[in-house]
């Protein structure tokens, strides 16, 4: 159940709130399914299937936005529209018009609605209130955002802002690729991509490549920044740092692994690896603030 990705927040250490007042915060915005006449739709859910909308092992919580959306593509409206269209000019004897083939696909849409194919995904989240990190397992920042508005509707007064550091991230990349020199427990793996900030936008990618210093410098010299740098923590976790301080592609690595036990049911399994990612997640994240100078505090 690792996250793939985090968008790191900052909220105060420790935060004193129980998971009873999230729950109670969030109840009026429970996932509802779409309607016949809704497109799409979102609301938080049970992260385990039961009734509890905010899922806890010792103090660390988490929860989980659903979303529902309809696949109405377009090129259907449009066909169903054209062939509306030839009747409607045979029975008043001139093409419908823009108006006319606005209401028209306006119309087919309310007609389609009903019978239309829905998905769902969802997005989860989790809060340490001990350590005062909120992260959202999502690759987009807007997405994040988007589930932080939530929060922020349910939970009055959330006391939550973005985490900001005292040395950006791409400006501490480039150091530590320049001088071929990671920050004490992390190492620098083999993927990297770094971009110009010219009119010429031009990037190069270092994929599964071996990252030779010299070919580096010179791409930096050339006014290249690194906006995207693989890397390894304590030879326990890997992941993607980008200049948005983003961090993706977290994956457990094997010595981490090795220690999940095996008899576990379903449910004593969940509750140890979300033990085991939070602790671990927790530290990573401390450890990468300061690599990046601190948090810098506005």
């Amino acid at each position: 159940m690792w996250f793939k990705n985090l968008q790191i927040y900052r909220l105060p250490a420790p935060w004193a709130i129980t998971p009873e007042q999230i729950e109670e915060a969030l109840a009026p915005l429970k996932f509802v399914e779409c309607s016949s006449q809704d497109m799409s739709t979102q609301g938080w859910v049970a992260p385990r299937g039961n009734d509890k909308l905010v899922y806890t092992v010792g103090k660390q919580m988490l929860l989980q936005m659903q979303y529902e959306k309809k696949l109405l593509p377009a090129s259907v409206i449009n066909q169903v529209a054209k062939a509306r269209a030839i009747e409607l000019e045979e029975k008043q004897g001139f093409k419908p018009g823009k108006k006319q083939m606005r209401e028209l696909k306006e119309d087919i849409t309310e007609e389609l609605l009903p019978r239309a194919f829905s998905i769902k995904s969802s997005t989860r989240v989790w809060i340490d209130p001990v350590n005062g990190w909120l992260a959202v397992d999502a690759a987009a920042a807007s997405k994040a955002d988007d589930i932080l508005k939530s929060l922020l509707k349910g939970i009055d007064k959330m006391p939550v802002t973005n985490l900001n550091v005292a040395t950006s991230p791409g400006s501490a990349m480039t150091t530590w690729l320049a001088e071929d020199d990671a920050p004490g427990g992390f190492t620098v793996d083999q993927d990297t991509e770094l971009s110009a900030s010219g009119e010429s936008r031009a990037k190069v990618r270092f994929v599964n490549h071996t990252l030779e210093p010299e070919d580096v410098r010179r791409h930096i010299a050339g006014g290249k920044q690194c906006t995207r740098l693989a890397m390894t923590w304590a030879d326990r976790v890997s992941f993607v740092l980008t200049e948005g301080m983003a961090v993706k592609s977290v994956k457990a690595l094997d010595v981490l692994k090795e220690n999940e036990a095996q008899s576990f049911d379903d449910d004593e399994r969940f509750d140890a690896d979300f033990t085991l990612m939070t602790g671990e997640l927790a530290k990573l994240i401390a450890d990468l603030v300061l690599a990046l100078g601190g948090e810098h505090k506005d």
